[in-house]
């Protein structure tokens, strides 16, 4: 299989007690799919320091290679300061100018999206140095005939102005934000009420390709749009221990599925479900078992 792609932040997730985690949700979402049984890959960069040796040890004992990790001599490794609320759901503050910032071009990541069978990425990668991206994006077109391109819109702090957000959802095939960052939107776009669809439909009213608009919406599940019509499908119970990387892992589970040629409503209940497994465990790059999942779920192998 050709590999999964994730790209933008790597770095330390930085807890109140001084707990640091492996995050960035890229680095999460390339993780699921590993763990899901897909060849993935993470493309960032960390600073030549302590911090960053470590990360790179940290990504290998999770699984995957650093080789599309790079080398930044002149940047730190990127640090975002995590705080959970009363219900366990996070909130960042970011560290800027950092090496995930300054990823570069070069001919290994364009082999890469030659061969790559999808690419997520998020909106702080987009708005930092949309250059890689955007060629890593063009490679992935040119070299498969099955896009599967994921822009999963995450609003951190006052990263998220139309101009951001419109240029990644034109690029997009998957099109993914939760119901709180799509109220978000609503509140700083709109004027008046909203179908759940519209403001992502907004975002980009003439996208390259799209075959799903998806809004995820916590304990309530999540709802999709596609070219057929539309559906809902329920939440799943659990034990919230904190929400980190759980939209992540809903992300990845969606995308797995999809490429495996589930159909849409199979893959929403699955990535449902694993992305409950998650929230259920600490952090955002937990051990799951995706057969006890694909059982709850009543996924057939």
């Amino acid at each position: 299989m050709n590999p999964i792609v994730g790209i933008g932040e790597l770095l330390w997730d930085v807890y109140p007690d001084g707990r640091k985690v492996a995050g960035g949700a890229p680095f999460n979402f390339a993780f699921h799919c590993h763990q899901l049984g897909h060849p993935a890959v993470i493309v960032s960069r960390v600073g030549d320091d302590d911090l960053g040796h470590a990360l790179r040890d940290r990504v290998r004992e999770l699984g995957l290679s650093d080789e599309y990790i790079q080398t930044d001599r002149d940047h730190p490794t990127g640090t975002v300061q995590v705080y959970l609320d009363a219900n366990a759901v996070p909130t960042y503050t970011i560290t800027e100018n950092v090496a995930w910032d300054h990823i570069e071009w070069d001919d290994k990541l364009e082999a890469l999206g030659h061969q790559s069978a999808a690419i997520c990425f998020g909106t702080l990668a987009w708005r930092s140095n949309f250059k890689p991206l955007d060629r890593l994006i063009s490679a992935h077109r040119q070299g498969t005939r099955h896009r599967c391109v994921v822009f999963d819109v995450n609003i951190r702090q006052h990263y998220y102005e139309a101009g951001i957000l419109d240029a990644g959802a034109e690029r997009s095939t998957m099109l993914k934000l939760s119901e709180e960052d799509n109220n978000e939107l609503v509140a700083n776009y709109f004027t008046r009420p909203s179908d759940p669809f519209e403001m992502a439909r907004c975002l980009s009213e003439q996208p390259q390709e799209r075959f799903a608009i998806i809004i995820t919406r916590g304990a309530a599940g999540c709802a999709v749009e596609y070219e057929n019509g539309r559906f809902t499908v329920p939440g799943v119970p659990a034990r919230v221990v904190d929400t980190v990387g759980a939209g992540d892992a809903f992300t990845a589970a969606m995308v797995c599925l999809h490429l495996e040629g589930k159909p849409l409503r199979e893959c929403a209940r699955f990535a449902n479900h694993y992305a409950a497994r998650v929230c259920e465990q600490p952090g955002g790059t937990p051990r799951i078992d995706r057969g006890e999942v694909e059982r709850a779920a009543g996924i057939a192998t």
